[in-house]
C-alpha cells in the first residue's frame, strides 16, 4: 500500500469558518501575538493567556470539519496516510482521519506548564468540559497552561514528522504557504522523485516538480482525488 503524507496549514480549516492567524481580520486581530502565543506572555499574565484559549476552544467545538477534510480522511481507504499538520483545531480527527501528528499542539488538550510534554499532565479536554479556570493546577502542582507550541519553542514533533515524510510515496500540501519553519522544510525530506502536489488558492513557488492546484481546501481535494 502506497504511503501518502499529507501536511495541512490554516488554509485547511478556513472553510469550516475558522479564521487563520495571520489574516488581515484573523484571530491575532485584538491580542498582539506577545501577549498570547509566547513563553513570556504566559509568564506574564497566564491568566489572560488561559482566557484567550478558552475562548477558542469554544469557537472550536461550534466548527465541522468540511469536505476538504472529509476527503483527506477517505485516503485512508486506498493508501497508508499520515496527515501532519500546523493546525491546533482537531476537525482531521473529527473527519476521520486516523493517523494525525500534530506539530504546533492541539487547542483540546492542557498540560503541565513546567514540561508540557509528559503525557502524566496532560489532559483531554470535551466540549462540555472545554474551559480552564485561571490558576488551576496540573498534577505536578505547576498551572495547567494550554497544550500549545508557543512561537520560539522547540517543535518536539518534528523530528516524528520528517522520518514520515521521508517514507512518502505521495506528498500533498494543502492550506499553507510555506513560510513557516519547521514545518515549511519538511518538503526537503521528501524523496527525490516523489510526486508533490500543492493545494492553495494563492500562488506559492515551492520549487521545480511541484504540481499546484490552485484552489482551496475542498474543491483542491476533489480535483486531486481524480489525479490520483
Amino acid at each position: 500500500m502506497k504511503k501518502i503524507v499529507v501536511l495541512t496549514g490554516a488554509g485547511m480549516s478556513v472553510e469550516s469558518g475558522l479564521k487563520t492567524f495571520r489574516d488581515a481580520d484573523g484571530l491575532w486581530e485584538e491580542y498582539p501575538v506577545q501577549q498570547v502565543a509566547t513563553h513570556e506572555g504566559w509568564l506574564n499574565d497566564p491568566t489572560l493567556v488561559t482566557n484567550f484559549y478558552n475562548m477558542l476552544r469554544k469557537k472550536c467545538w461550534g466548527v465541522k470539519p468540511n469536505e476538504g477534510h472529509r476527503l483527506v480522511a477517505e485516503l485512508e481507504k486506498k493508501y497508508n496516510v499520515t496527515v501532519v499538520t500546523q493546525n491546533v483545531d482537531n476537525l482531521h480527527e473529527q473527519a476521520g482521519s486516523t493517523h494525525v501528528i500534530h506539530l504546533h499542539g492541539e487547542l483540546m488538550k492542557v498540560c503541565s506548564s513546567n514540561d508540557p510534554d509528559d503525557p502524566r499532565y496532560q489532559q483531554q479536554l470535551t466540549p462540555e468540559n472545554c474551559e480552564i479556570e485561571p490558576g488551576t493546577k496540573a498534577g505536578d502542582g505547576s498551572l495547567l497552561r494550554p497544550f500549545i507550541v508557543f512561537f520560539g519553542e522547540a517543535v518536539p514533533n518534528i523530528t516524528v514528522a520528517a522520518e514520515e515524510c521521508q517514507e512518502a510515496d505521495i506528498f500533498i500540501i494543502i492550506g499553507t504557504s510555506l513560510n513557516v519553519y519547521p514545518a515549511a522544510g519538511l518538503i526537503h525530506y521528501v524523496r527525490p522523485g516523489t510526486p508533490i502536489y500543492l493545494i492553495d488558492p494563492n500562488p506559492i513557488s515551492a520549487g521545480n516538480g511541484v504540481k499546484q492546484i490552485q484552489k482551496g481546501a475542498s474543491e483542491g481535494m476533489k480535483e486531486l482525488m481524480q489525479m490520483l
